[in-house]
């Protein structure tokens, strides 16, 4: 399923609002809790793709099926982040990189899960229920974008929208099985995503090839006023060059002990498919990698409890029944909070208190700019970086209850959102029975990081290695698709 579909469209051969229909129908049908809500507008959105055709407009993305996380809004439909304090809002506007995509032809399907506020690396702490992963439905999709991981690697639509915060388009698209990619950090607006963490959060697509992921970024890219944060920056990223002559340092913190024996196959995989295609991969250190997870959370952690703090009963979110004003904000917040969201919270407010301010979150945010610093110093040196996305692949559901433990996932991931950094997560093999497999078993991801608004290096190496592997690390899609093409 790819934009060969909207080609399809665009020429009349096949009508956006059959290919809406099939994927609604699938959507409606699956069994992994991808979905928060579907689109009750669906078929009139198609219809009106279909009308803008049939009077000559040329769509790029002429009914493309879409699935958005459900913490980037979309008017007149539910915008709950996966939490029960955000359960009865409607969204009085959209998004800018939704809108842009529509303006495109896209359509969307629906509001995928996700963890609550973005907080969660397997997609177990949505307030509407778990998302399985569509490989083994007994183990977790990823988080925080887990429902949109889990709906493209599923084929139940064409692409689509997450956040990465810390990793929440890369690990869910290593553990599903598709590819996601975390932009620079201004490369895309953020206006119309319900924020986590201001100064991390990125909007990102997901898709099942080099070729749709680069056309959702081409078009949802862009300067926007309505976000302070955005970028000029050009908008073009697709490439007909390859990767001959180019150095990819291998990062040496990357390939420690922690990893699983299939993601070190994947890895050794990996180098040995980028030196056939004519590059030269060297081992680089960054030192600086030992602070990411600790900075990280000692960063996010106080945004979220600055950018939360607007939840308490009083305006749009849950509200519940109190004596006087202080008790119902206090119970507002205990029914309409999960417990990942307060415990994050409760971090943060701790880190930004008197007498702690100077020993946690300042002191973070001197070690972001030292990691910063190691990223500039060896891209002085190479191409692009090459790490693991996690240290395994997906994990059984329930099977990290200690939240420490689980923090532990994003050891590869943070980095990069603390840096401002464009990354990207690429399936390359399996692990099965504890060993690298090309053919069957957990997907695995590995990931590749490029130099500030480099981000069509990434989908060079992501297509040229597509090449290579002539997709056998992707899922069949679901027959619906077999229809139309």
């Amino acid at each position: 399923m790819t934009l060969a579909l909207s080609k399809q469209v665009q020429s009349g051969a096949v009508q956006a609002v059959d290919v809406a229909k099939a994927s609604l129908e699938a959507v409606r049908s699956e069994t992994l809790n991808a979905f928060i809500s579907v689109n009750d507008a669906v078929l009139e959105a198609a219809a009106l793709v279909d009308a803008r055709v049939a009077a000559g407009e040329v769509l790029p993305l002429a009914g493309y099926p879409l699935a958005v996380k459900d913490n980037i809004v979309l008017r007149g439909l539910g915008a709950t982040a996966g939490s029960r304090i955000l359960e009865k809002f409607v969204s009085p506007y959209t998004s800018s990189a939704l809108q842009k995509l529509i303006n495109a032809g896209a359509v969307v399907i629906g509001k995928a899960n996700c963890d609550e506020f973005g907080m969660g690396s397997s997609g177990e702490n949505s307030a509407y229920g778990v998302t399985k992963n569509p490989r083994d439905h007994a183990r977790v999709p990823g988080g925080s974008s887990s429902g949109s991981a889990a709906a493209v690697a599923e084929g139940l639509v064409s692409g689509a929208l997450g956040t990465d915060t810390g990793g929440s388009i890369r690990l869910p698209a290593a553990f599903c099985g598709c590819l996601g990619l975390k932009p620079t950090y201004g490369r895309v607006s953020r206006y119309g995503v319900i924020a986590y963490a201001s100064s991390l959060d990125q909007v990102g697509p997901l898709a099942r090839n080099t070729a749709d992921l680069t056309a959702l970024l081409e078009v949802m890219s862009g300067y926007d006023p309505m976000d302070a944060t955005s970028l000029q920056t050009q908008t073009n990223f697709s490439s007909a060059q390859d990767i001959k002559g180019w150095k990819i340092g291998l990062v040496k913190e990357g390939m420690g002990s922690g990893n699983s024996a299939g993601v070190v196959g994947a890895m050794q995989a990996t180098q040995e498919a980028l030196e056939k295609l004519g590059a030269t991969v060297v081992e680089i250190s960054l030192p600086s990698l030992e602070n990411a997870l600790a900075a990280y959370y000692l960063i996010a952690c106080p945004e979220a409890s600055s950018n939360l703090a607007r939840y308490d009963g009083m305006v749009y979110s849950h509200r519940a029944e109190g004596a006087d004003l202080l008790e119902v904000m206090a119970k507002s917040r205990g029914e309409g909070f999960g417990a990942e969201v307060k415990r994050r919270i409760l971090m943060g407010t701790y880190a930004l208190s008197s007498g702690y301010y100077d020993a946690f979150y300042s002191k973070a945010l001197r070690a972001r700019a030292m990691i910063a610093a190691d990223f500039a110093r060896v891209f002085a040196e190479v191409d692009a970086l090459l790490m693991p996305t996690a240290p395994s692949p997906a994990f059984l559901l329930g099977a990290k209850a200690d939240p420490l433990e689980m923090y532990l996932t994003d050891v590869d991931t943070v980095a990069v959102n603390l840096a401002g950094l464009p990354a990207i997560s690429i399936p390359f093999g399996f692990e099965q029975n504890g060993q690298f497999s090309t053919s069957a078993g957990l997907p695995i991801g590995v990931q590749f990081i490029a130099p500030t608004l480099e981000d069509a290096r990434l989908l060079t190496i992501s297509a040229q290695l597509e090449q290579f592997t002539v997709g056998a690390f992707l899922k069949p899609v679901q027959d619906w698709v077999s229809r139309f093409l």
